[in-house]
């Protein structure tokens, strides 16, 4: 997560999420780090998990440095992504793992200290990771499964939204005229969308040739404006037409669009939503708030992970001074789940923005 600019420093990040919360969506008969057979389940009958933190082990001489992003290609392998240290600049910000949480390999030493989403695509017969970076970066990128760049773009200066320069300056310099690149959604036409969360709080749409073709949203709290466009998804679950879904983040909710941009419905009740992902009929959506709630078909809850109004009060008092003290963590609880990916059998990885990173692996059980 960004450090954010007067607008929404982190007391109001602390007073969104308890105004939020008063109001908020409520899973049914949510069981939240109830054992069983000496497995720590979360979730209810509609579905249930398996909760295993930590479930991804670095190789000595490489460490966690604030967890941003997950994502899966198809032979099963997880993409991780923090945001690094800059200073630390041999340091690689993506790992990958196998599904048994084994060490795979790792690249972009090039993102640290600005690493944020990550995407896989099939172009082609070819996979390929979608990388944004923020920070003093500020770029958008496509790489190969191994790391290679394909190529690397900077702000859309043709959409008029960011100072002079900026496509070029490298300066860590915050604002709605700056370039801040969040997440990914791919159109089935060949384009994607990118959000630019911290920057613009906007919506870019692009061709499958990488032409900016237009933009969507603007700051405010009505249909079709956004206050932090955290995460964005091409939602096709149930045979619908499909649509954009942005996580409209410090506003609370759920905003979905035409593909040209059309506001067409919104969803309120959250408390920080973070990003998006689908799963047949569900879909999930990592809140920074302390869990991750699960739609159905007709976006109506199924179950909220991790749940707990006391804990999250506990996570975030004293300007989020638990996500650097792991001895207080609690097992089957999440503090700040900044994203989460389905794998193919519909298990669920979460990352978390903590200091020292978190990766969770939740295994369905039903």
């Amino acid at each position: 997560m960004a450090r954010q600019t007067s607008k929404v420093n982190r007391r109001q990040f602390i007073q969104s999420s308890t105004a939020a919360a008063a109001t908020a969506i409520v899973a049914p008969a949510v069981v939240t780090g109830q054992k069983s057979d000496s497995k720590l389940l979360v979730g209810n009958d509609a579905a249930k998990f398996e909760v295993q933190h930590d479930f991804f082990q670095l190789p000595a001489g490489y460490s966690w440095q604030t967890t941003h992003n997950v994502a899966v290609d198809k032979a099963g392998l997880i993409y991780v992504i923090h945001e690094g240290q800059a200073k630390l600049k041999e340091h690689p910000s993506i790992f990958v793992f196998d599904a048994d949480g084994k060490f795979v390999r790792s690249f972009g030493q090039q993102y640290q200290g600005g690493g944020h989403g990550l995407e896989v695509r099939e172009e082609g017969g070819q996979e390929f990771l979608y990388v944004t970076a923020y920070q003093h970066l500020k770029l958008f990128a496509k790489l190969d499964l191994k790391g290679e760049v394909v190529w690397e773009k900077y702000a859309p200066m043709s959409s008029e939204k960011y100072a002079e320069g900026e496509d070029t300056d490298r300066k860590k310099v915050w604002g709605r005229n700056r370039f801040m690149p969040t997440n990914f959604a791919f159109a089935p036409d060949g384009g994607f969308y990118l959000a630019d969360g911290y920057g613009a709080w906007c919506i870019h749409r692009y061709d499958r040739d990488v032409k900016w073709i237009s933009s969507f949203g603007k700051p405010g709290q009505g249909d079709g404006q956004f206050r932090l466009p955290h995460g964005v998804w091409w939602d096709d679950r149930g045979g619908r037409d499909g649509s954009v879904v942005v996580a409209d983040r410090v506003n609370g909710r759920l905003q979905w669009f035409t593909a040209d941009g059309e506001h067409k419905a919104t969803k309120d009740g959250f408390i920080l939503p973070a990003n998006v992902d689908t799963w047949g009929s569900e879909m999930l959506v990592p809140d920074l708030s302390a869990r991750i709630t699960l739609l159905d078909g007709n976006n109506d809850v199924l179950t909220q992970l991790g749940e707990d109004p006391e804990w999250r009060k506990e996570v975030l008092k004293d300007s989020f001074k638990l996500r650097s003290k792991p001895a207080g963590w609690r097992a089957g609880r999440f503090l700040h789940p900044h994203d989460a990916c389905y794998d193919h059998d519909g298990n669920i990885i979460v990352a978390e923005w903590v200091a020292t990173g978190r990766v969770t692996k939740l295994t369905r059980v039903s």
